[in-house]
């Protein structure tokens, strides 16, 4: 052992945080960063199609009791027919990110903020609005896992 090993403990050991190249489709995203981003991607993947489908049924919930008023105003249709369109959106939104992440994220997560603000404008709803703000960060994070793989 050398006198440099000896005065500073575990010199001699490999770094365990060193990166370890893996041939293949994640070569830019490691351990953790590749399990948050598969975790991410599919969630904006999944969560927004099913939504958008939901909105043709209304199983999960009744949509158009979740509008604003000022959106039929703006656009004058039926709220469930506005519902059709926001679930068209919204299927092609998490198409967009199993296709193209980096610039699906960031329609995703626009498209959360105009939930928000409609939420907001609604009056009511504000623990759902809450939820989708934390979607909308993950969205985000999605965004720059992508871009950091350029996807």
């Amino acid at each position: 052992m050398s006198a440099n090993q000896a005065s500073h403990p575990g010199a001699g050991r490999l770094h365990r945080t060193a990166a370890v190249s893996r041939p293949g489709l994640f070569t830019a995203v490691r351990g953790g960063e590749l399990q948050a981003y598969a975790l991410l991607r599919s969630l904006y993947v999944v969560a927004p199609v099913l939504f958008g489908l939901d909105k043709f049924f209304n199983l999960l919930t009744y949509w158009p009791d979740y509008l604003a008023p000022l959106a039929t105003q703006v656009v004058p249709v039926s709220g469930q027919a506005f519902m059709y369109a926001v679930g068209v959106v919204e299927i092609a939104a998490g198409l967009l990110v199993a296709w193209k992440p980096r610039w699906g994220s960031l329609v995703v997560a626009a498209w959360l903020a105009g939930i928000i603000v409609n939420l907001l404008l609604l009056g009511s709803a504000y623990d759902v609005a809450l939820r989708d703000f934390g979607l909308l960060v993950g969205a985000l994070a999605l965004n720059r896992l992508a871009t950091a793989r350029k996807d």
